[in-house]
Parts: structure tokens; sequence; C-alpha cells
């Protein structure tokens, strides 16, 4: 998979991108990352990106023209299957949008920044608007890397466990059953008798009422979810 990041602050998505199971999947070959300073295909000597916006609204605006550049020269080498920016008013980013975006193969993201970006690249450059929840942060670069997390540990290799990843919370519009680990009995606290029975079919119909009395209580939209798609 290559995710192409287009970006402002390149230096904000060092960190998050370079470490743990995101920089593991590019050492392994099951990434292909790479970050872009949308200020590289400026066309004036300040490398400026921003304007001021038409009708005398506050905050500053990221211009159509280097957008249009970086897109159309990534899109000039090979072909996208999506070109999805972050925006605060977009649809929520959750694991099903996550698990449709580990089946492509090539994905521009584009980070927002500053007051938002002109109108024109909405309608005419991007793909799919996507945010991470109902707030505004001072960029899209943080909402890039929660994203490119979330998508790439689906990957297959990326985690030595595939099953793990399919039982995350989430998966199937559920949270995740109670976890525990030794010792089985810690202060007086106890592991569920159910877990140390050895009994396969037990364990798992456990987990799985535990999973839906959870989401029940904790998000009921989810759970009205979840029994849609099984009638």
């Amino acid at each position: 998979m290559r995710i192409d990041i287009l970006t402002v602050v390149p230096e904000l998505l060092e960190s998050p991108l370079q470490h743990s199971i995101v920089g593991r999947a590019q050492q392994q070959g099951f990434l292909e990352l790479h970050v872009h300073n949308i200020r590289d295909y400026a066309t004036n000597k300040w490398r400026r990106v921003d304007d001021y916006p038409f009708g005398g609204e506050a905050g500053m605006i990221l211009q159509i023209e280097p957008i249009d550049r970086a897109i159309a020269d990534l899109k000039s080498q090979r072909h996208y299957d999506e070109v999805i920016y972050t925006s605060p008013d977009g649809e929520t980013f959750d694991q099903g949008i996550a698990n449709q975006m580990s089946l492509q193969e090539n994905l521009i993201i584009l980070c927002g920044h500053y007051k938002g970006i002109d109108q024109r690249i909405r309608e005419h450059l991007i793909t799919r608007e996507i945010s991470v929840g109902d707030y505004v942060l001072t960029g899209g670069e943080l909402p890039a890397a929660i994203m490119v997390d979330a998508v790439v540990r689906l990957l297959p290799g990326v985690i030595g466990d595939a099953e793990s990843a399919l039982s995350d919370t989430f998966q199937d519009d559920l949270l995740a059953p109670p976890i525990y680990t030794r010792p089985a009995d810690y202060k007086g606290w106890k592991v569920p008798d159910v877990l140390l029975s050895g009994h396969a079919a037990r364990i798992e119909a456990w987990k799985m009422e535990c999973a839906l009395e959870r989401t029940k209580r904790l998000r009921p939209d989810l759970y009205k979810k979840h029994l849609g798609h099984e009638k």
C-alpha cells in the first residue's frame, strides 16, 4: 500500500509515522509512505500557499494552485483510489472506513490547515472528506496520522496475529469484551471462571455476551447498528 500525505507542516508527521506499527510496516515493506510539503509546489519566491479569502472572511485559506499542482504531479506517476481531505465537517472516521481504506492500493491525504481550503479543491480534486470528530484542530496532520495508523494495522502481515486486528473494538459494530491476564487472583480481584475453563465455545459465548452488553450500555448507537446488520 502507498499513502502520500500533502501538508504545509511535514514536521508534525515525523514522529507519529516513523515509530511503532506504522514505522515497522514501512521497514518491512508493507507500507510505502511519502510526506510532501505543499510549499514545494508554490510558484512564488516566498513559497507562500495561503491567501485571504474573497468576501472578507477572517483567517487564511490554502490556495488551489499549489494543491492542484501537487495532486497532478502524483497522479501523473500512478493511479490513486482516493484523494482524501481531512476536514472537520467530513464523514466521521470509524473502523468501517478504516477497513475500506485498508483494501485500497494508493491514497492521497490532503491535510487541511489555517481556516480551510479553496472550495474548488473540494469540488474538483477531492473524492472524499473525512473528520476525526466534531471539533476543529489547528491542522489536519494529526487526523491524517490517526487514519494511517488505523488503516496500516489492518494490512495483512503488519500485525503478527492477524486475528487480533479482526477482534478489535468497533469491528462488527461492537465494543471489545473485557480482557484479563495473569495473575488469575490479584488482591482478591479474580478473573472470571469461564476464562479459566479451557472450554472454547463457552469462552466465545461469554465474550460475545459481554461485548453486546458493553456496547448496549456505552454505545447504544453502535448496538442498534449491529442488530441491524444481523437481520
